[in-house]
């Protein structure tokens, strides 16, 4: 008889900027999810694979849930929800300081509806003193009937061992879903368009915030063992694509290098990157485009 091997799912669900990307990245060891300094970056269920002991734990990284306007965001948080209502474990992770906004409200009062069983993490404990806690926690545990808490900061990884300890022990028992070594099942090319996308985030600023979106146009394997990648970014206005080009095509070719250097290290091989800009204006209501970001169940 081997050792009895669990495996389950836990959703992270929170408001924008709670930190779920950073702590899943924290948790995993990996960079799996899309950081950045702005919120509702993350379009696509990402999913970190952990081993942990002889538990399998299978991380859904859910898009920041806010109130929806476009087609597109209604998509990132059906999204979100589909994440959450398929997990064994759900992990309410809450900015401390931010404390309890709208959007946290919001989100207690749709999981109490639900009655899943939810873990409430606090999120950036480290800037937050030790007496604003406690009546934060009671307040939410007030709304919201809540297994354990957790007190983390997923910036430095305090607190995430016991997090990840606790997990492992209580996901149900039962066969590995993924082969052990792998560490995400976002598919490459999703993987290589969010880090462009990232890039864009990280270099441009404000100018093309959700203006942009990117899409793989090819993956090709190479006999050498390197990858060809070819990849879109959609812009709305003719403003963003000169911005995103830069001048004598200097910003697109720093995206596309960082861009690169990212890909080639996640993928453990060389990569080709080529970016192309093109105009679209409505790319975010179109239906097609969603489908291809990896969100097809648009409501």
């Amino acid at each position: 008889m081997g050792e009895t091997t669990r495996c389950g799912f836990a959703a992270l669900v929170g408001a924008p900027n709670a930190g779920k990307s950073t702590l899943l990245n924290k948790m995993a060891g990996a960079k799996l999810s899309i950081v950045s300094p702005k919120a509702q970056t993350t379009r696509a269920r990402v999913l970190g694979i952990l081993m942990r002991g002889s538990t399998q734990i299978l991380l859904v990284d859910t898009p920041g849930i806010f109130q929806p306007r476009r087609m597109l965001d209604r998509a990132m948080v059906a999204a979100a929800w589909s994440g959450a209502e398929d997990a064994d474990i759900t992990l309410l992770l809450v900015d401390a300081r931010s404390g309890l906004t709208d959007a946290v409200n919001s989100i207690i009062e749709r999981l109490a509806s639900t009655g899943r069983k939810v873990w409430l993490v606090l999120n950036k404990t480290d800037l937050v003193s030790p007496e604003r806690l406690l009546p934060l926690t009671q307040e939410i545990t007030q709304k919201l009937a809540v297994e354990h808490v957790f007190m983390v900061s997923a910036r430095s990884g305090s607190g995430v061992e016991d997090l990840l300890d606790r997990l492992a022990a209580s996901l149900p028992e039962g066969p590995y879903l993924y082969p052990e070594d792998d560490l995400t099942d976002l598919p490459d090319r999703l993987l290589a368009a969010e880090l462009v996308r990232e890039q864009i985030f990280l270099q441009t600023h404000e100018e093309v915030p959700y203006g942009a979106t990117v899409e793989t146009e090819s993956y090709k394997e190479r006999p050498d063992g390197s990858v060809r990648i070819d990849a879109t970014i959609y812009v709305g206005r003719a403003g963003h694509k000169a911005i995103l080009i830069g001048e004598r095509g200097q910003k697109i070719r720093q995206i596309g290098e960082r861009a690169r250097k990212q890909l080639s290290g996640l993928l453990e091989r060389p990569c080709h990157l080529f970016l192309n800009v093109k105009e679209r204006s409505g790319w975010d209501e179109e239906r097609a485009r969603l489908r291809a970001i990896g969100l097809d169940d648009v409501p």
